[in-house]
């Protein structure tokens, strides 16, 4: 699967002091993804960052979702009166069907509650509970909670189709600094911004100047036969197995701190789902300046490698092989991860 060279397995440093634990949307093997009881769950659970995915509403404030279709993870097709909204739309490239956020106001979406995202592997117990969240909401939330854990956690903030709201007049990015910029905390904690598009990275390199010392930028790198979407829109070449080669990753370097890559571009998968052998790319991101962040790990058997495998039932949720999977990652260098599960990242950490 990977365009990357493979190598013989062996053990390297991460660049990283400390290998950071990244709570996916929160701690969403347990709570419904960026829900407030998500980020509280990883946070108690270890996390060292938690990740809002932004997306804008009509009027302009960036909220919690990991896309701007919310008819997957909320209850909004349950509410007669924003029928009339559900919509088809060109999203990235591909026509997607539901209720898009910036078709509403933040009134009104806090009108609806989330929903499980994949209810036949994590249960519905938790649908109706929580409100869809404000960046705002999350930074105060968090705020509060580093003081009451007496440790600084961190926010690494996804800006979601970054190409597509700035095409309709909601550009994410300067409003995102200003958000970051206007609360004490942000403007100390550890921030890390991600995308998998080039250009708002470029620009928000050139504008954190010295007033954010404390942000960084992640390049997020999707499939390998793919291109990053606002290349795509302006005819550009450049596509991510170019991104992932030595030459690549030092352009990257220009730009960014990190990279955040598919965890089979790290260690390949092999046909029948077992554990393969690891590729140059963490060598070769770190030899370019680079830290590696991957994604995602997460505890239910059909998302493991059949090497860690509890039973025979994909959706059983098998934390010991998730810890045996993350600890198998380590080994080859990478300085974070994003997990669904910080609980089994930690143990997987701390047990180094």
């Amino acid at each position: 699967m990977s365009s990357v060279p493979v190598t013989h397995s062996h053990r390297e440093k991460p660049r990283a002091s400390q290998v950071l634990v990244i709570g996916h949307r929160g701690a969403p093997a347990w709570r419904p993804e960026h829900t407030l009881a998500s980020y509280a769950r990883a946070i108690v659970d270890g996390a060292d960052f938690i990740e809002p995915d932004l997306v804008m509403t009509r009027d302009g404030v960036l909220v919690a979702r990991h896309e701007n279709e919310i008819g997957g993870t909320t209850d909004v097709a349950s509410h007669r009166g924003f029928a009339s909204r559900k919509a088809t739309k060109i999203i990235d490239g591909n026509a997607v069907s539901g209720w898009f956020t910036e078709d509403f106001t933040l009134a009104e979406l806090k009108t609806l509650r989330a929903r499980e995202r994949l209810p036949r592997l994590r249960g519905t117990q938790h649908d109706g509970e929580f409100q869809i969240v404000t960046l705002q909401e999350i930074i105060d939330f968090v705020a509060a909670e580093s003081t009451l854990a007496g440790r600084p956690l961190g926010l690494i903030p996804e800006i979601k189709h970054g190409t597509y709201f700035q095409t309709i007049g909601l550009p994410m990015e300067d409003r995102l600094l200003a958000t970051l910029a206007a609360h004490a905390y942000t403007r100390t904690a550890p921030v890390e911004i991600q995308s998998f598009e080039i250009g708002n990275l470029k620009y928000l390199r050139a504008n954190l100047g010295k007033h954010h010392p404390n942000i960084r930028l992640l390049q997020l790198l999707g499939a390998p036969d793919a291109q990053p979407y606002d290349l795509a829109v302006a005819g550009g070449e450049l596509d991510y197995a170019r991104m992932l080669t030595p030459t690549g990753l030092r352009e990257i370097a220009r730009y960014a701190d990190a990279i955040g890559p598919d965890l089979r571009l790290i260690i390949a998968w092999t046909a029948d789902g077992s554990l393969g052998r690891p590729t140059r790319l963490v060598h070769d991101a770190h030899a370019a300046g680079l830290e590696v962040h991957p994604y995602t790990f997460r505890p239910e058997n059909q998302f493991l490698v059949k090497d860690f495998w509890q039973g025979n039932d994909p959706r059983t949720c098998n934390q010991a092989g998730l810890v045996a999977q993350i600890r198998a990652y380590l080994e080859v260098g990478i300085d974070a991860f994003f997990t669904d599960d910080p609980a089994s990242g930690r143990k997987a950490v701390d047990a180094r």
